[in-house]
């Protein structure tokens, strides 16, 4: 029997404060669920504004440990009722560190892990640097309803190195929530089809689905995107949003299908990992 797995993407303005957004992602949760998504990815540090704009200290205040803040306690109780995972993203306290971590909720309300974000940006209106430390758990994948999922982080998403990772993990499908837009330095600068392109690269040398979710809206200075997408193995879209849709996007994956394009490719066997060495001299 071919495996399939139905998966969604949230996109939506999340201006704060915390529960009014934690609110709105709930509702589109409860949507997608409702039309059968089983993995429903909200976008990054939904649980308010996007603060990184600025670098400003009362904001580290707002980050809690993994088990007390306020997106995965939320996200817990509503997988947990709805029988559904969703890969959270927040901002992560532990002692005197702080983090961009995200929370694998699984469809039983617990967490089944968290991965802390590998590449931190730093420039105007992304002033990540600042509040972040580089995430030091690695990258991780995670088994949820048959399948191997990846989830990177926003700005990881720009990688091939993350992306061929987590593939090389077993992955079979690789989710990015994202909080993207305008560019303060250049008001002319629309990196939208970068950005999808960079992730449909992925899809097309992983051979494998990628689920983009991003916010849209004016945020301060920024106006955020969206071009929420789910792609498929050979790296089409199969569901879009531009940028100002608010509501779920929602695709069901044939697992099987992209395992046999992903073989018949030969991508990872014609792999020469021997001759590599410089993609991890630092210098």
């Amino acid at each position: 029997m071919t495996r399939t797995i139905t998966v969604a993407a949230l996109q939506l303005p999340l201006p704060g404060p915390v529960q009014p957004n934690i609110d709105a992602v709930t509702a589109l949760v409860e949507d997608a669920a409702a039309k059968g998504a089983q993995v429903i990815l909200p976008p990054e540090l939904f649980e308010g504004p996007y603060f990184c704009q600025v670098e400003e200290e009362a904001l580290f205040a707002s980050a809690r440990p993994t088990a007390e803040h306020p997106s995965v306690v939320a996200m817990q109780a509503l997988a947990a009722k709805l029988k559904v995972a969703i890969p959270t993203s927040f901002f992560e306290r532990e002692g005197h560190h702080y983090y961009n971590t995200l929370a694998m909720i699984g469809p039983d309300g617990g967490i089944m892990g968290t991965y802390r974000k590998s590449h931190i940006p730093d420039g105007p209106g992304y002033e990540e640097k600042y509040y972040f430390r580089p995430g030091n758990s690695g990258f991780k994948v995670w088994d949820v309803f048959g399948a191997r999922i990846g989830v990177g982080v926003c700005w990881d998403q720009w990688y091939p190195e993350c992306a061929r990772a987590m593939a090389l993990m077993g992955a079979e499908l690789l989710f990015y929530p994202t909080a993207i837009g305008s560019e303060p330095y250049d008001a002319d600068l629309d990196t939208s089809r970068m950005w999808r392109r960079a992730m449909q690269g992925h899809s097309v040398s992983n051979c494998m689905p990628v689920i983009a979710a991003n916010r849209i809206g004016s945020e301060g200075d920024a106006n955020f995107y969206g071009h929420s997408f789910i792609s498929n193995e050979w790296g089409d879209l199969t569901q879009e949003f531009g940028a100002s849709e608010t509501g779920v996007l929602i695709d069901t994956i044939d697992l099987d299908r992209a395992a046999k394009h992903r073989a018949g490719m030969g991508f990872f066997r014609d792999r020469r990992p021997q001759l590599y060495g410089r993609l991890v001299e630092d210098i």
